[in-house]
């Protein structure tokens, strides 16, 4: 089992910055971010591989936001600049134990508790 502890949320106003992270107890492969609004279905973000040779965003965050990792801290990390109301949600690690970059959140063996972002107008 690996556990994912997630950091760095808060609020914060339209057009600032927040760097999420998620730190894993143990190896892992594609790691990814998704998110949740209140009334609103869970949604890909963002995806990365284990060497990050290949990362995938979700289109309405292209430009904005940035998944990076460092393997040796057994770390990813989500930069999200340019922020937008219409960002606020809990954003949640996962991560693959095995397999591709992937936007669907049932290939996931693992997930954190969430952290939460506001942005405020």
């Amino acid at each position: 089992q690996v556990q994912l502890v997630e950091s760095g949320g808060g609020l914060v106003q339209a057009g600032g910055s927040l760097r999420l992270s998620c730190a894993a107890s143990g190896r892992t492969y594609t790691m990814g971010w998704f998110r949740q609004a209140p009334g609103k279905e869970r949604e890909f973000v963002a995806a990365i591989s284990w060497g990050a040779g290949s990362t995938y965003y979700a289109d309405s965050v292209k430009g904005r936001f940035t998944i990076s990792r460092d393997n040796a801290k057994n770390t990813a990390y989500l930069q999200l600049n340019s922020l937008k109301p219409d960002d606020t949600a809990v954003y949640h690690c996962a991560a693959k134990t095995s397999g591709s970059v992937d936007a669907d959140a049932a290939a996931y063996d693992y997930w954190g508790q969430g952290t939460r972002v506001t942005v405020s107008s």
